[in-house]
């Protein structure tokens, strides 16, 4: 006689018809990756923007200072043929005291308007004929410093720099000048040479002068290329965005309908296939009692010995299908109860949650979930004697490992073949804006370390 347990008429939930019914996951907060990605590009946009206008500026300053050296050169060559080679006499150049007042007079208005600083008039040994400095006139210092063939060619000479020179006593105080050396033939036939110190500030006015005439159309262009490439940037950052929740979405649906279809396997499995076999586990058993032959009797309870341990194994597989209820438990018992099956099996299991851990509800089933699929990769492959979970909370986010001490795997290869909870577990991860990091060696162990930073924006589980 064949005794069948009650079955449980439930029909097998209609999974297309429940993803239909799904709302749509909102988008991310304020799009925040997108901003991020915008500050991003404008941040690098400032730095090539500082890289480049740095040295266009010294370009710039540079070739304002050759502009106004120039112009000090034009300057000088016509003060010295038009203003001064016309009083050069032999008394000026015997030291005749009328000759050099004349002198000092016809350059009494560069020298009181602060256009010039100090003025000296060499001849070709080196001494000083003239200078508004009159202490000066009649020394000699030497060979001269010019370039005595540029001065020959009507060239100049035209420094700005510090002037420490001995014939410089009276300018050493003075700070950076424009020294200029220009040639030029009084009316005596011999070649002289004039020297002007200029302050700086005739260059540094001609630099910013230029500076401020160029920099703005220069720093405008940039500006405005910057400006040119923000849109492209939004605008990709905004579809790579998209992209990403696109995918998150497909694989929330595909987490989803996993579950789903568990739960259809494992209500399919005890209300058809475990009733089924518990009702002729019954009968073999009335079979036993009642047998009449001691051989037939032996051979009846060993198949009710198999075919209870295979009820048992059926059990523990619809046990594993099931997700604990997080909201009924909370996650501390939730995860005890997710490893009570290797515990069974005799692995000295342990659970540690810090009370410093606060989640919410959707960081809690994707701990969870991750959770039951290393459990589940442990059973099945680890061969472990030892298992150990752990879920802290350390500065700036959550972290979660699961540690045990079975046969391990090289790590450096990737997950074995055939370890599709490892990629589950990833993509789980990934979806809630978690890192997993995994790392095992053979006959060592395996560990899953699972990182969610606070800020991290985790979607439905």
């Amino acid at each position: 006689m064949r005794r069948l347990l009650p079955r449980t008429d439930r029909a097998a939930p209609d999974i297309e018809g429940l993803l239909a019914d799904w709302p749509a996951p909102p988008p991310p907060a304020d799009r925040s990756e997108v901003r991020a990605a915008v500050r991003r590009f404008l941040l690098t946009g400032l730095v090539v923007l500082l890289v480049v206008a740095v040295p266009a500026t010294w370009w710039i300053r540079a070739v304002a200072e050759e502009h106004a050296v120039e112009h000090v050169l034009r300057v000088t060559q016509r003060l010295a043929n038009y203003a001064v080679a016309p009083l050069i006499t032999d008394e000026l150049l015997a030291g005749g005291p009328a000759a050099t007042a004349q002198l000092d007079v016809r350059l009494q208005p560069w020298l009181n308007d602060g256009t010039i600083r100090r003025i000296k008039i060499w001849d070709a040994e080196g001494t000083i004929v003239y200078s508004d400095e009159h202490e000066l006139i009649g020394q000699n210092y030497g060979p001269p410093a010019w370039d005595g063939d540029l001065v020959a060619r009507g060239e100049g000479v035209a420094t700005v720099e510090h002037q420490q020179d001995p014939e410089n006593s009276h300018e050493s105080g003075a700070g950076q000048l424009v020294e200029v050396y220009v040639g030029f033939v009084p009316a005596g036939g011999e070649q002289l040479v004039f020297e002007a110190y200029y302050d700086d500030s005739i260059v540094r006015d001609e630099q910013r002068s230029v500076l401020m005439g160029m920099a703005p159309a220069f720093l405008l262009t940039l500006l405005l290329f910057q400006l040119a490439q923000l849109a492209p940037a939004v605008g990709l950052a905004r579809r790579i965005q998209d992209h990403r929740t696109a995918r998150a979405q497909l694989l929330q649906h595909a987490v989803d309908a996993a579950e789903l279809e568990r739960v259809r396997v494992a209500r399919d499995l005890h209300d058809d296939v475990i009733q089924e076999l518990a009702g002729l586990s019954y009968s073999l058993e009335a079979q036993e009692m009642t047998a009449a032959v001691p051989e037939q009797r032996s051979a009846l309870g060993r198949s009710r010995s198999v075919l209870q341990g295979s009820l048992r194994t059926l059990r523990g597989i619809t046990t594993a299908l099931y997700s604990p209820d997080l909201l009924t438990l909370g996650l501390p018992r939730a995860l005890a109860r997710l490893a009570d099956p290797l515990a069974q099996r005799g692995i000295d299991t342990s659970v540690q949650i810090s009370p410093a851990v606060l989640l919410t509800p959707e960081q809690e089933g994707m701990f969870l979930k991750v959770a039951r699929e290393a459990f589940a990769n442990i059973s099945k492959h680890a061969h472990a004697s030892t298992v150990r979970l752990r879920l802290d909370a350390e500065p700036g986010a959550t972290v979660m490992s699961i540690t045990d001490d079975g046969t391990g795997f090289d790590d450096s290869r990737g997950s074995p073949e055939g370890h599709l909870g490892l990629r589950i577990m990833r993509d789980i991860a990934d979806a809630a804006g978690a890192a997993l990091e995994l790392s095992s060696r053979p006959g060592v162990g395996t560990t899953v370390l699972v990182t969610l930073p606070h800020d991290a924006v985790t979607r439905r589980f």
